[in-house]
């Protein structure tokens, strides 16, 4: 199994500069979804990012607001607040939308999210500075969930393209990144290429050990 990109939006977005960042992340290649994450002003950011991304079939997640995901016509929900939100989210907007469960710390809180419904579990915590690695934590976690549920998970890497292997590595369905595409030295085309081809290393080096 190959996993995928899952981009998550810088924690401010400047839409004149962004829009374009964003263009050229998407025209690098493979990415699988986009996770818009609360902003100032996150209905017109959100409303502004999901059809471009949208038009290069990127599912795309908004953050605990079903209000500005609806407007926006986003594809689906991250909840980051709890049980019980989710279990309302899911409740609400399954089939028609993703719900995926963040904020997962324990592997109890992973199986709960499971059993609850969700569509993905996401690994790693989005309001942490960066650090060039992945949390041996997050690594921990999405090896222990790939090899034994189905639900799919993803793993938040850290700025190296070596977190995204590590990442990959474990068996996770999707690699999440931040940093390490927009602030690319490269630029953001460039980074999304460059990871799609550790992903591509990463496959081959597990299919070679199967």
């Amino acid at each position: 199994m190959r996993a995928r990109l899952f981009l998550i939006t810088p924690e401010t977005v400047d839409l004149a500069a962004f829009l374009p960042a964003l263009d050229a992340a998407l025209a690098g290649g493979d990415v699988a979804s986009l996770l818009i994450t609360p902003q100032n002003d996150y209905q017109t950011v959100c409303e502004a990012l999901t059809p471009r991304a949208q038009a290069r079939d990127v599912a795309v997640l908004v953050v605990d607001d079903s209000r500005v995901m609806g407007r926006a016509k986003a594809d689906g929900l991250h909840v980051a607040a709890g049980p019980a939100a989710l279990a309302e989210a899911i409740g609400a907007l399954q089939p028609k939308a993703i719900v995926g469960a963040g904020v997962i710390k324990t592997r109890h809180e992973a199986m709960a999210a499971g059993e609850a419904g969700a569509d993905y579990v996401f690994f790693g915590m989005l309001d942490k500075p960066e650090e060039s690695e992945a949390h041996r934590k997050t690594l921990d976690l999405g090896g222990w969930w790939a090899e034994l549920f189905e639900p799919p998970c993803v793993l938040l890497a850290g700025t190296s393209e070596q977190s995204v292997a590590d990442c990959a590595a474990t068996g996770a369905d999707f690699v999440a990144v931040r940093h390490a595409v927009w602030d690319h030295p490269d630029g953001p085309g460039a980074a999304v290429t460059a990871l799609n081809a550790v992903l591509d290393r990463a496959a081959g080096a597990a299919g070679g050990r199967a």
